[in-house]
């Protein structure tokens, strides 16, 4: 997937500008996004601060290494099901 060119920070100040009274396609001409990125931002970061930002993100980074060892846990425990229920 394609790195977005905005952090959390950017996101966030591009939130708050727009919350100090500027139009919303002012906004995004600006910045150069399309109004449906402006408001699927605003749904997922709208209200954060910097720091909840950066906490969300630390979140889900964890989140993903835990699925991935959960998931690299079920596989070994499947290969030594089906190890065990063999008969040599």
């Amino acid at each position: 997937m394609k790195p977005s060119r905005f952090t959390e920070e950017h996101i966030i100040g591009i939130l708050w500008g727009q919350e100090a009274g500027a139009a919303t396609a002012d906004v995004c001409r600006k910045h150069g996004i399309s109004s449906a990125t402006f408001y699927k931002w605003k749904a997922k970061y709208g209200g954060l601060e910097v720091s909840d930002a950066r906490r969300l993100k630390a979140l889900e980074d964890e989140n993903a290494k835990l699925k991935k060892l959960l998931a690299e846990a079920m596989l070994d425990n499947a290969m030594l099901k089906d190890v065990a229920a063999k008969k040599w």
